[in-house]
């Protein structure tokens, strides 16, 4: 019969708890249930053994951070050795929480760990009678040492997101979305609101950021004469277009409107052409972004379409984790379940769809070509992901793939073989990497001469310095024993030095 230990991981140490007649209390597991709550039943089968409390807070962060991993941390080995060492060859099982936790203790100290059966149960009741289990260990004391490493531990967590960029791709994106709703609600407000007083230039000028641009310039129609040309055509960027906005003016059908509802008119077109500007940023942004995360996946299918994979998926990680098969439907949940339920065609893309090489191909190859793109989306975001040095490399070369299939899909080109593109692209990346390491090289080389050309002139100067002030010195000192001659006093100190220079020679 083994004797039953439990491990406990709180945020203030390890604490290992004995439990008495493990067999039969296994036997019974709803009277385990019920003595949890009750604090002199757990008590009776519950005993604290040993407690090894942690020293430091960042001690404790980095216990817990291993745990979490199911990696056994090295204070928590040692407490256990040196516990089970002194039962010599008793049958012991240790109760864990986490199987993998588990895993590594047997590994590396050869004790059987276990944690199902009455386990979980146990461990339930030692979490919620911990403070009175152990002794000088109060409510208050165990809430705060929780709050702290709990605190240390999250903020840990988002340091250590080695991706953590992909939050702000997921985050722009969607801001990206939201601002073309946007843009183009308040565009057609501001197209039906102007258009009262100026019915023609809708049509005359189609494009929303223009029109709100153009709206902003003109104000009262009355007021547009062959003047305002130049400047037309440089808000509507075609000269055509300016002369007709003049001529149409001098011949609108539009109402006439107060100066109070044209001024209400003007600030909300400015509006609009700051918020279409602020799109224009927030779309380079995103290009940036997604340049320094996911190059590959950017250059295989651009910035958007990508962004909206990776927010999709949740992150960057999550998206090298699906199989091509779950990208290639990523976006197309609820079509893909009604066509489940309804046992018709499942759906062949989803936020690939937005992809230019669907459109490009054909009605018959849309679900070839999507599958194939799929393919290669997963690959793009797996280098993406563990690729140390990001490169865009990879990423061209599977478009280029992509590119040669729809060929084939057309004309029947058959493509190159993948082993063959794949050696041809990690030879171009070893080669950048070589090209960006001789940069960076010669970089620090001129910096270190700089600062010796720098060093160098600082000591020429401070020398010059130091020479300047040692003529001074000097001149000083001259007119001082001038001085001092004047009046008398240097012929004692001549003599005393004579004296002095006689003793020497003595």
């Amino acid at each position: 019969m083994s004797q039953l230990y439990v491990l406990y991981e709180h945020a203030a140490g390890f604490s290992l708890f004995s439990v008495k007649e493990f067999e039969e209390v296994s036997m019974f597991l709803p009277q385990v249930e019920a003595s949890v709550t009750d604090i002199s039943k757990f008590n009776s089968i519950v005993k604290l053994v040993g407690f090894a409390p942690f020293k430091t807070a960042i001690a404790a962060l980095e216990n817990i951070n291993a745990i979490s991993e199911g990696i056994a941390p090295q204070d928590l080995l040692v407490f256990l050795d040196d516990f089970f060492s002194k039962l010599k060859k008793k049958k012991c099982t240790l109760g864990i929480a986490d199987a993998k936790l588990g895993a590594a203790i047997t590994e590396s100290i050869g004790v059987q760990c276990s944690h199902f059966g009455a386990v979980p149960e146990i461990i339930r009741g030692i979490r919620f009678h911990f403070h009175r289990l152990v002794k000088g260990f109060t409510d208050s004391s165990a809430g705060i040492a929780q709050l702290g490493l709990g605190h240390s531990y999250s903020r840990a967590k988002v340091k250590f997101n080695v991706h953590r960029s992909d939050n702000m791709i997921i985050q722009s994106i969607a801001l990206l979305d939201q601002l073309d709703k946007d843009v183009n609600t308040f565009s057609m407000r501001i197209r039906e609101w102007y258009s009262y007083h100026f019915p023609e230039l809708v049509k005359i000028v189609p494009d929303n950021y223009l029109f709100a641009k153009a709206a902003k310039y003109i104000k009262d129609r009355k007021s547009l004469t062959q003047d305002k040309l130049e400047e037309l055509e440089e808000i509507v960027m075609d000269s055509a277009k300016a002369q007709a906005i003049i001529d149409a003016a001098k011949m609108s059908m539009g109402m006439d409107i107060s100066i109070v509802d044209l001024m209400n008119i003007e600030l909300f077109a400015e509006r609009v052409v700051r918020l279409s500007e602020y799109r224009k940023k927030m779309a380079t942004y995103l290009h940036n972004k997604m340049e320094a995360v996911a190059p590959n996946l950017q250059s295989l299918i651009g910035d958007q379409v990508g962004a909206r994979l990776i927010s999709h998926a949740g992150s960057l990680t999550n998206l090298a984790k699906y199989p091509a098969s779950t990208v290639q439907i990523l976006g197309a949940e609820k079509a893909l379940f009604r066509a489940l339920k309804t046992r018709s065609n499942t759906p062949k893309y989803g936020l690939l769809y937005h992809s230019s090489f669907i459109g490009r191909a054909g009605l018959k190859n849309k679900g070839r070509i999507s599958r194939f793109l799929a393919n290669k989306c997963s690959i793009a975001s797996r280098i993406d992901c563990f690729l140390e040095k990001p490169t865009s490399v990879f990423g061209e070369t599977l478009k280029q793939q992509v590119e040669d299939r729809l060929k084939f899909y057309e004309s029947g080109e058959v493509p190159r073989k993948n082993i063959e593109v794949m050696k041809e692209a990690m030879e171009a990346a070893e080669k950048e990497e070589t090209v960006t390491e001789t940069q960076t090289l010669k970089k620090k080389n001129k910096k270190k001469k700089r600062k010796a050309e720098d060093l160098e002139n600082g000591n020429g100067v401070e020398g010059s310095k130091a020479n300047g002030n040692a003529e001074e010195a000097n001149s000083t000192i001259v007119e001082d024993n001038g001085a001092e001659a004047e009046d008398g006093e240097p012929k004692k100190k001549k003599k005393k030095k004579k004296n002095k220079n006689k003793n020497s020679e003595a």
